[in-house]
């Protein structure tokens, strides 16, 4: 069940399989990079894992932000399908500190990516944590972070209470929503399933190598 302060319309000319691709995936990113990290024009971004659903929500916002976006992408073959989407670059997860220096990092892998994040960070800059996939313990140069006045937050919203989830909600309204209004963006999906093919919905997200979200539809 969700709370009816933390629910949000859905933009006009918006399909509703496009609109239950919104919620979770661009809350999740415009909390992290806008609310937590202070993303604005002109910056820097590093997105990390951006090729699924949270990747290719960071990249469409933070571009639409005007900000430029440094994107890996494991899977080659789907590089220019994330430059589609806004990424000034994309690059193989092991190539990203020399596309640095960095304002702004947002974090989908974890641990491996760490000692390179602090290192490619410009000074000033930021990191948050929203994802561990890759691993949760890490090394960190405290030195080389503080040479930098940078810092490291991370961030969940599942475990938030209400109050925090409906300011996320209307930030939500207030900043992104109005991007979709008449059909002007779209979320990239991979494919959508009804609602008794759960089964082999998951098994398509678990499968890897897609661009963009998997929606179940009622």
């Amino acid at each position: 069940m969700v709370h009816e302060r933390a629910l949000m319309p859905v933009p006009d000319g918006l399909p509703w399989e496009q609109a239950g691709a919104i919620p979770e995936a661009y809350t999740t990113t415009h909390d992290a990079l806008f609310t937590q990290c202070g993303l604005s024009m002109g910056e820097r971004a590093c997105i990390h894992g951006a090729a699924g659903g949270v990747g290719t929500a960071a990249v469409h916002l933070a571009s639409a932000a005007g900000a430029r976006v440094v994107a890996t992408v494991r899977n080659s073959a789907l590089h220019d399908g994330v430059k589609a989407l806004g990424a000034s670059v994309v690059v193989a997860p092991d190539d990203f500190v020399g596309a640095g220096p960095f304002d702004v990092v947002l974090e989908l892998i974890g641990a491996p990516n760490m000692t390179g994040d602090v290192e490619a960070l410009a000074v000033g800059g930021r990191i948050v944590v929203i994802g561990v996939g890759g691993g949760a313990n890490a090394e960190v140069n405290l030195l080389a972070l503080m040479a930098k006045r940078a810092r490291i937050t991370a961030s969940t919203l599942r475990a938030r209470p209400l109050e925090q989830k409906a300011d996320a909600a209307r930030r939500m309204e207030a900043n992104v929503l109005p991007l979709f209004e008449g059909g002007r963006h779209r979320v990239p999906l991979v494919a959508t399933y009804p609602l008794d093919e759960v089964a082999a919905a998951y098994e398509r997200f678990a499968a890897g190598g897609k661009l963009g979200k998997i929606v179940l539809t009622a």
